[in-house]
Order: structure tokens, then sequence, then C-alpha cells
């Protein structure tokens, strides 16, 4: 049974931080200017960004594999650097950040029901509405700043994907093969809500980006085609596998 080889994700992951780094932060001096529903949008996502990802963490620890607790460390401090990043968007546009929001407990909630497979399943709907959001945000914005910052973490959102993917894909190989189509529907089906939900409560943001209610829905549904392959597509098995009972879950 293939493994994910995380050792290539912590890599890629301490490049990516060093390469911030040196990059330095956006020039926020310059201020941003800020439609109200645009900015309302940007609150909701910096709360959903925010977070210390213990829960997560601790998941990945017990997992048995310390490349891919490694890696998990190092993709929730790229997710608070978002949450760093928009919360300076907004000091720069003079508008404050949220303490909460509804939808961020519900998924927080949802994640933390079961085990890490769940935890990623949960994860992955946020990650891939997320990633349409900040295309739009990116695409759709007249302000260079927020343009900049959408880019920066639309850039990380795009490497974030297909890492869960990497280890939904042997998480879900532990499972009986008739259960894993299943699984990947009902997890088609959330992501299908969630990205409702956030077409209803972002509504008049989206109209003001480009895509409107109904194109983000479809094209959030639509990016789900990929994700569902590269997580259920048999893999050639890794120099040195055992078996089943080799497989972390």
């Amino acid at each position: 049974m293939p493994v994910a080889d995380h050792a290539r994700w912590v890599i890629r992951f301490e490049d990516e931080r060093a390469r911030r780094d040196a990059l330095g932060d956006p020039d926020f001096s310059r201020g941003a200017t800020l439609h109200p529903a645009v900015r309302a949008g940007i609150q909701r996502f910096q709360v959903g960004e925010d977070g210390d990802g213990t829960n997560l963490i601790g998941k990945a620890d017990r997992a048995g594999d310390p490349d891919y607790a490694r890696a998990v460390r190092l993709f929730v401090a790229e997710e608070q650097n978002h949450a760093r990043l928009l919360a300076r968007l907004l000091a720069a546009a003079g508008a404050p950040t949220l303490s909460g929001h509804w939808s961020d407990a519900v998924f927080v909630r949802l994640r933390r029901l079961l085990g890490l497979r769940t935890e990623l399943l949960v994860l992955m709907v946020a990650e891939v509405v997320a990633l349409r959001y900040y295309r739009a945000l990116r695409d759709g914005t007249t302000d260079p700043l927020t343009a900049e910052v959408a880019a920066r973490i639309l850039a990380d959102e795009e490497r974030h994907v297909p890492f869960h993917c990497d280890r939904l894909h042997t998480s879900l190989a532990g499972l009986p093969r008739p259960l894993r189509r299943p699984v990947m529907a009902l997890w088609r089906v959330l992501l299908l809500a969630a990205a409702v939900v956030v077409a209803a409560g972002h509504g008049r943001a989206l109209r003001r980006l480009g895509p409107g209610r109904r194109r983000f829905v479809a094209d959030v549904l639509a990016s789900s085609a990929d994700i569902v392959t590269a997580v259920l597509t048999p893999r050639p098995a890794a120099p040195g596998a055992r078996g089943p009972g080799r497989t972390p879950r």
C-alpha cells in the first residue's frame, strides 16, 4: 500500500518559509480601500484562518509519522500567517477584526468530531472554498494591496490542497475499497453545502468581485472532481512498503 512521502512536504514548506522571510510583508503603509461588503467578507475569512491548530497537531503527532507532524506544524504556521496578513490588511483599511463567527465555530466542531481523517476531510472543504474566494478577491478587487495579500494567500492554499490530498489518499487506502467512493461522495455534498452557505453570506461581495453566487458555487463544485481523483487514484507502492499495517491512519 502506498505511503505518502511527507518529508518532501516538509522541504516545500520550509523552502516557502525561507522565501517568505526574504520577501517580507507587503507595504501596508500605503493603506487599502475596501467596499463594505468585501471588507465584511475579509473579516469572516480572517476568523477562519486564525487558530493555533492544537487539535490537528495533536492528531498528526499521534499518527506516528514525524515528517507528517512537522509538515502539519508548518501548514498551521502558514494559516496563522494568513490570519496576520488579513488582520493587517483590515487595519490598513481602518477596519477591525472579528472576535468570532458562527460559521467558523461550526467547522471547528465538525473537524473535532472524530479522528485525523475526519478532521482533514472537513478542513479540505474550507480549503477548497477558500481557493475560489481568494482567487475572486485577487482578480476582482481594484485595491492593489488587497490584490497582493490575496495573491500571496492563494499561492499557499494552492499548495495546501495537494498536501492534504496526499494524506487523505493514504488514510482512505486504509478503508475497505467499497467505502472509499461513498466517503468522497459525502465529502462533495458537504463541500456543496459549505459553498452555498458562503455564497449566501457573501453574495454582495461576490457580485462586486465578479463571479456572483451561482458561478462561485459551480466553480467550487467543479474543482472537487480533481481532488476526488487525486485522493482515490491508486499509486505505485513505495520501495520497501510491507502492506496495510505500515500505513498510518
